[in-house]
């Protein structure tokens, strides 16, 4: 007999032993079985009792607010009891109870698909798991998140899911914040038992954002559904069955909307990546810095990546090489032959203070820019008033603003707000381009309730249904005498919405278009003290802050008299009036549009590299954070102008952030009020009867290229990209 058989028969015999005594108790030997008295003690003495573990967090600070003890139903999750409002799923109260559930397809703020099965658990009484995110939970119900059953169910999706991806993950731009990757480290297998030949699917072209390895993509429809429900837009949608079944969209088309770049930060795997990120850095190589987006009026929340001095992107917006491109390094002064020589800072101010004390006070101008943060604006109006000058405004605002009443430049009813409105009258505004978030919101409300949308104004294509009532003060005349068909809609009306956009501050007849809305919100019950419809919709994100500190100019023409203007960022106001021998300071971080008119450039910080309070358009105070350091040797804007006024001999009284901020304080002490809104005290009934004709020529759109609207936008090559290949479509 060989040695291998007689082997393979010993180790049958203990196979055969050990199912046949494996459902027998093991006998275990205690002290206290061989000694009564041992074991009598054992019993005499107290048992400690069990208490059962504390509850646990709630999955990414999940809350929720019952308000009606009947509206309430009690399931266990994994043992704990938990209480949750009804509508919710099964995936909803495993978050309440903090269970993190794994799951691909499901997002919060998405439809439900039930696409990629991962989310499998198991309750009581079912037959099969089930997919917990398509599941609404039901009163008593037992669900159980982590037994064998469930785990075994999520390790077959896995595998599936793993059966035709890519082992790409070396050169993944996804790589180390891949959802797939996360779970495949939890329920995935060393080894796989696919043996065909993996499918293959042709990347598609969606434009200068978006990077495609659809070969990677899992079906989970993240992105198909963003842009059908989010965005608007019929771009991208489901091809083919089976293992044919592919993403893409219908005919061969870019993406063109204008909240396309959000695909990449909600797609789970590396199928839709960053096209200007690809290939610079691994994610565990960057210092995250949460901030705000100042590039609108809404001051968006982002995250800044860099890595050293670098910022390398933005999430989820796309515009971060414009902050490393055409930056203004060193202080220069505009020589005799019209070329600028780079100096150091004591001689650039010194000359800037010269020209400066030898300038009469009224004949000192100063333009700050729509990135310039709160506490820059405050030391550059403190600075000009010391001078004797009061011509000192934002650009956006108008020459002639009025900073008297905050309702006429803010969004009274909140962007939260918005979402309780059943009627819209947009006056002059365009908020798909302007504001694209507000836009998402106005869509969600009309595809929630079926609400109204009236626009006055060019044409334009708004990704909702709305009614085209005219394109200029007419139609708003109209409406405010009661003529015109809209009145009944916004009279029947629960609460109904006026938005007016801020680029009529530029009108020569703004106080009387203002007079026309304001009538009416007073005649179709806009303004009720549960309810304030009235709205303004600014541009930028200096406007607010601006107008709150009061940067109001003394005189209305006050530019075409100017010998001295100080430019803090301002690029976008029209110096064609300003007199050839005027002396130009330009104090900003971008070599732009007022650069070229420069006498002396000051070099400054942007607002990735700073700290700053910025005021967006509902009169929330936001603040940004220094996620890199400073550009060569650029300084801080407020800094910029504190050393100006020691070398003019006229001396700031703060030499800190913090005394700076105490100033902010005396002029207007909702700016240090951060992540709270400070809504305005006064309505329309404070405002008097405006005698000012109306000129009825017809609004025009307030922006011209949605992809360039600052200097950081202009000055980024992904953008100018966009605007030559997007604009196109």
């Amino acid at each position: 007999m060989g040695l291998g058989l007689l082997a393979s028969r010993t180790l049958k015999s203990s196979r055969i032993l050990h199912s046949q005594y494996s459902r027998f108790r093991p006998i275990v030997t205690k002290s206290e079985l061989q000694s009564p008295d041992a074991s009598s003690a054992a019993a005499a003495a107290p048992q400690p009792e069990t208490t059962p573990s504390p509850p646990k967090k709630p999955v990414g600070g999940a809350r929720i607010h019952v308000t009606n003890p009947d509206d309430a139903i009690e399931v266990s999750v994994d043992g704990f009891p938990v209480k949750i409002p009804k509508g919710m799923t099964v995936l909803q109260a495993c978050e309440i109870a903090g269970v993190d559930i794994p799951r691909f397809c499901y997002h919060s703020r998405l439809s439900i698909a039930g696409n990629c099965r991962m989310c499998l658990v198991e309750v009581e009484k079912s037959p099969k798991p089930v997919a917990s995110c398509a599941m609404p939970a039901l009163p008593g119900m037992k669900i159980k998140t982590d037994t064998p059953l469930a785990k075994k169910a999520r390790e077959g999706v896995m595998e599936f899911l793993l059966m035709n991806h890519p082992l790409d993950c070396p050169i993944c731009d996804q790589g180390g914040e891949c959802d797939l990757q996360d779970q495949s480290m939890a329920f995935g297998s060393d080894r796989g038992r696919f043996t065909e030949m993996k499918r293959s699917v042709v990347d598609k072209n969606l434009g200068p954002l978006v990077k495609t390895v659809m070969t990677r993509c899992i079906q989970c429809t993240r992105c198909v559904r963003f842009a059908t429900e989010v965005a608007g837009v019929q771009d991208l949608g489901m091809l083919g069955r089976g293992s044919g079944e592919e993403i893409g969209t219908y005919v061969e088309k870019l993406m063109t909307n204008e909240l396309s770049g959000n695909v990449i930060d909600i797609c789970p795997v590396g199928a839709l990546t960053s096209k200007s990120f690809a290939f610079k850095a691994r994610n565990w190589e960057l210092k995250g810095t949460e901030t705000i987006d100042v590039t609108d009026a809404v001051g968006s929340n982002i995250r800044i990546d860099s890595r050293g001095p670098e910022v390398m992107r933005i999430l989820p917006r796309l515009n971060e090489d414009g902050l490393k491109r055409q930056r203004l390094n060193d202080p220069m002064i505009r020589g005799a032959h019209g070329r600028f020589k780079a100096v150091s800072w004591r001689d650039a101010l010194a000359v800037v203070a010269e020209v400066a004390l030898h300038v009469k006070p009224e004949e000192i101008v100063g333009i700050t820019g729509q990135l310039s943060d709160a506490e820059s604006m405050m030391a550059l109006k403190d600075l000009l008033n010391r001078m004797g000058s009061n011509n000192v405004w934002c650009e956006g605002t108008g020459t002639n603003p009025s900073a008297d009443l905050r309702y006429r430049y803010l969004m009274n009813s909140s962007i939260a707000g918005l979402e309780k409105a059943d009627v819209f009258l947009l006056v002059g505004t365009q908020p798909r381009y302007e504001a694209a978030m507000i836009n998402a919101r106005i869509r969600k409300t009309v595809r929630a309730s079926n609400a109204k949308v009236g626009y006055i104004g060019p044409p334009a294509d708004f990704n909702y249904d709305y009614q085209h009532l005219g394109v200029g003060p007419k139609t708003l005349i109209e409406i405010a005498e009661g003529r015109h068909s809209f009145c009944s809609a916004i009279l029947n009306a629960k609460n109904p919405a006026i938005i007016v956009g801020s680029g009529l501050f530029e009108r020569e007849d703004k106080d009387a278009i203002f007079y026309a809305a304001e009538t009416i919100a007073k005649n179709g019950n806009v303004i009720r003290p549960d309810w304030n419809g009235f709205n303004v919709l600014l541009l930028s994100a200096a406007q607010a802050a601006a107008l709150d500190l009061g940067l109001v100019p003394e005189s209305s023409n006050s530019i075409e008299s100017a010998k001295f203007l100080y430019l803090m960022g301002a690029d976008d106001v029209n110096l064609d009036k300003v007199p050839a021998d005027a002396f130009v300071v330009y104090q900003g971080h971008h070599g732009d549009r007022s650069v070229y008119r420069a006498n002396v450039i000051l070099p400054s910080a942007a607002y990735s590299e700073k700290e700053g309070t910025y005021e967006n358009t509902e009169g929330r105070a936001l603040q940004t954070l220094p996620a890199v350091p400073t550009v060569g040797d650029a300084r801080d804007d407020w800094k910029i102008i504190r050393a100006l006024s020691e070398v003019s001999r006229i001396c700031l009284p703060y030499d800190t952030l913090g005394s700076l901020r105490s100033r902010m304080r005396t002029v207007a002490p909702n700016l240090l009020h951060l992540d709270e809104i400070e809504p305005a005290t006064f309505g329309p009934s404070m405002s008097i009867d405006c005698t000012q004709e109306i000129n009825l020529t017809p609004f025009k759109a307030a922006v011209e290229n949605f992809y360039m609207t600052n200097s950081v936008t202009r000055a980024s090559k992904i953008m100018a990209q966009c605007s030559a290949m997007l604009l196109k479509e």
